[in-house]
């Protein structure tokens, strides 16, 4: 209570010296080129870009390598010291007093200003490649993320953040460490419900993630009253965001970027978002289109625990790309110890993964031959075969009246891997029978 009183206090003094003109506000050295001040419109039309020198313009942080939501967020704001006794989320919240509301269906009101001119004008050009490559995965994600939006009042265009982190890249991971389509560091996504350990990094779940993405901006919001303040402090964390206010007297995002107090990272990110949202709101005008892909056909099948995905793939028939693909939380390709883990597969595969996971059957008396022998697999006697000239898995199950199936099991071979001459399989033999007295094979 009594840093807001303080917080209040210095507000009050501070409005009585601008209104009295005793007082003129000075900003640090702007860092965008001349032409580029942080006033701005709030329609959706493009405005005409100023004359920029291009080694003064802010580079666009190129595919793959945006430091997210962590890599300043969480490391910045813990490198740097506290001051004895205070509460860093209280000196934040505190800032943010005026605005701890929820938000409802909040507008999400798009700059079009010489900063955000020169972001369209980069996506439009010299990373139009790059852009495209985002614009493409897009197709894939962003139903389900607007949906989960919607279902939380949040702007739909909030989506765009992600385009700006990861280019909608689910399995993105940064220089910083953080990872996903959101670019969650370890720590703050453990904060919002997420999974991350050495077996499962649910970072990497495009729904998951996107739900607790949207959970810290809504709360970012409540904190700070204004998206643009909130998707700052989604990259640079709460703490800088809220002490580049206290240092300035401004809580308009616009005018914070004007100064020395936001890295530059963070003055590019929110007028990136923006530049994003005007392509993905009329893309025909900017020579994009966004194509809706429908979710991959997906089934689940439960699992036993350490269930390794590199056996299960030439037990089913399923390549084992496509498992690591459809289940990318798993961070060694190896269910989780403990408990039964629920597999995705693709749709019309469960069977066979239930068949590949069924315990093998009983044995049963060897069966007799037309010679009087026995057939008896090789896993239980340890007979082999040495692999010749032209051989194949085929011809050799074939030869000994096995299954191509067993002979991989038996030998724990993938369904694609090569055998030479020379090699030794375990397979089923068939032996003559010396139980009736008239000799044999000894």
């Amino acid at each position: 209570m009594a840093i807001r009183s303080r917080f209040f206090s210095a507000t009050a003094v501070f409005l009585v010296l601008l209104a009295s003109g005793t007082f003129t506000p000075v900003a640090a050295a702007s860092p965008w080129p001349d032409g580029m001040s942080g006033a701005s419109s709030l329609t959706e039309h493009a405005a005409v870009p100023a004359a920029v020198d291009d080694r003064l313009r802010p580079d666009l942080l190129v595919e793959q390598l945006l430091d997210g939501v962590g890599s300043v967020a969480e490391q910045e704001a813990g490198s740097e010291t506290e001051p004895s006794g205070i509460d860093p989320w209280a000196e934040a919240f505190a800032e943010s007093s005026r605005a701890a509301m929820a938000p409802r269906r909040s507008a999400y009101p798009i700059a079009v200003n010489p900063q955000v001119q020169h972001f369209l004008d980069r996506f439009t050009g010299a990373r139009r490649e790059v852009v495209n490559l985002w614009v493409g995965r897009a197709g894939r994600y962003l139903g389900m993320i607007r949906d989960v939006l919607k279902a939380r009042g949040l702007p739909e265009e909030l989506a765009y953040t992600a385009m700006i982190e990861s280019g909608f890249n689910p399995v993105a991971v940064s220089r910083m460490g953080a990872k996903g389509m959101w670019q969650f560091m370890a720590g703050t996504a453990r904060r919002y419900g997420l999974r991350v350990d050495q077996w499962i990094d649910e970072r990497l779940d495009p729904e998951k993630s996107t739900i607790a993405a949207a959970a810290y901006l809504r709360d970012l919001y409540s904190m700070f009253g204004s998206w643009t303040l909130a998707q700052a402090a989604y990259n640079a964390g709460e703490v800088k965001v809220s002490r580049a206010i206290r240092a300035t007297g401004s809580s308009d995002f616009w005018t914070l970027a004007k100064t020395n107090h936001l890295r530059t990272e963070t003055r590019n990110f929110v007028p990136a978002i923006h530049a994003a949202t005007l392509i993905a709101q009329d893309p025909g005008r900017y020579g994009f289109e966004f194509t809706d892909v429908g979710p991959l056909a997906v089934e689940t099948v439960s699992v036993p625990a350490s269930t390794d995905l590199r056996r299960l793939a030439p037990r089913t028939g399923i390549a084992l790309d496509t498992l690591r693909t459809l289940n990318p939380v798993l961070v060694r390709s190896i269910t989780p110890p403990g408990d039964a883990w629920q597999l995705k597969v693709p749709a019309g595969t469960r069977a066979d993964v239930m068949t590949a996971l069924a315990p093998p059957a009983k044995p049963t008396l060897p069966a007799k031959t037309a010679r009087g022998g026995t057939l008896r697999p090789a896993a239980s006697r340890g007979d082999v075969h040495v692999v010749q000239p032209r051989d194949t898995v085929r011809s050799i199950a074939k030869q000994y009246g096995v299954s191509v199936s067993d002979v991989l099991r038996w030998n724990r071979l993938e369904e694609q891997a090569r055998i030479r001459p020379g090699d030794r399989l375990r397979v089923a033999h068939v032996r003559p029978s010396v139980a009736d007295g008239q000799g044999g094979f000894r």
